[in-house]
């Protein structure tokens, strides 16, 4: 009876464990994120979310033109902000953290340069 005790203690605790990394694998499959990146208009919208969307692991992005935020779903299993903005900035669009290259900044609309006019022209123009 003892050697049947052991079994059914190790089997319990074999279950145990595997429903706890189960839970925790779930946990980190769709991580919401928000952040902000610089840009202006639905031009910029659709770079940013595109730039976003390409980076392995993001399952939606959504652009706001008038708060300037990025809202993310993510898997951080595959991905992590980093990539994400890292890959923003490539594009020719800054965040907090990180600032795109004078090339890659210079290779956007001229309409969606944010630096020298930080105004919201998002009405002025879409997508040309």
């Amino acid at each position: 009876m003892i050697i049947n005790t052991d079994i059914m203690k190790t089997t319990i605790l074999s279950i145990a464990m595997m429903l706890i990394a189960v839970v925790t694998y779930a946990q980190d499959k769709n991580k919401k994120m928000t952040f902000d990146v610089n840009g202006r208009c639905a031009m910029c919208k659709e770079r940013i979310e595109e730039a976003a969307l390409n980076v392995k692991g993001v399952k939606y992005a959504n652009w706001s033109i008038p708060t300037h935020q990025l809202d993310i779903i993510m898997d951080e299993r595959k991905t992590d902000a980093m990539k994400i903005k890292t890959a923003i900035v490539a594009v020719g669009h800054d965040t907090k953290e990180l600032k795109a290259t004078e090339e890659a900044y210079n290779s956007v609309h001229p309409c969606c340069r944010y630096r020298e006019d930080n105004s919201d022209d998002g009405m002025h123009h879409g997508n040309e």
